[in-house]
């Protein structure tokens, strides 16, 4: 059976939808800090990281770590610390360009398949009014850059290039590839 190394509700219903067995054992690796990091080697690590945190508690098993940003003008916007933090975010991805990038590792033993996935986001211009009440309702706190785009914050997006999952959390299309290349069963 797989097992996610992420508490992350969100990539547990991606699981679920694409029909995927697993059982859940949240990663304790210390994410490293972001700053002046190359966003694509960056993303990767985190991920092999809580993979292979996971994978030694499960010797044989399959385990599924993941990580995702949000990269604006080259620079890693993380998980916002405050709501201070999340609406400055906000302002800085209103009306442009940036890039969502999910890394994925799939690790047992001393195999490790790994795969980054990025996919493009275009926000429209945001009120100052719209950023308030987004970050009022708190859930900005807990996502990359400050936004879930499969919630309130998906009137926010103008279009996507790229996978949808991806900007969710989970790249499906790609982990399923990589499920049957390491011929994991779901």
């Amino acid at each position: 059976m797989l097992i996610l190394a992420s508490g992350s509700p969100r990539r547990r219903e991606l699981l679920t939808q694409a029909g995927i067995t697993y059982m859940v054992n949240p990663s304790t690796y210390q994410e490293d800090s972001p700053k002046k990091k190359d966003p694509e080697k960056y993303v990767q690590a985190q991920a092999v990281g809580k993979a292979c945190d996971v994978a030694e508690k499960y010797p044989g098993q399959w385990v599924l770590g993941a990580d995702t940003i949000v990269v604006v003008d080259g620079e890693i916007l993380g998980k916002p610390r405050n709501a201070k933090e999340a609406s400055a975010m906000l302002h800085r991805l209103s009306n442009g360009k940036h890039s969502v990038l999910t890394g994925v590792a799939l690790v047992r033993d001393k195999e490790i398949y790994t795969k980054v996935v990025e996919t493009k986001v275009w926000f429209r211009r945001l009120t100052d009014q719209e950023i308030d009440a987004y970050v009022s309702s708190g859930d900005p706190l807990d996502k990359a850059g400050s936004y879930g785009i499969q919630g309130r914050a998906a009137s926010f997006v103008d279009k996507i290039n790229g996978s949808y999952t991806n900007v969710v959390g989970l790249p499906l299309s790609q982990v399923c590839r990589m499920l049957h290349k390491a011929k994991v069963a779901f």
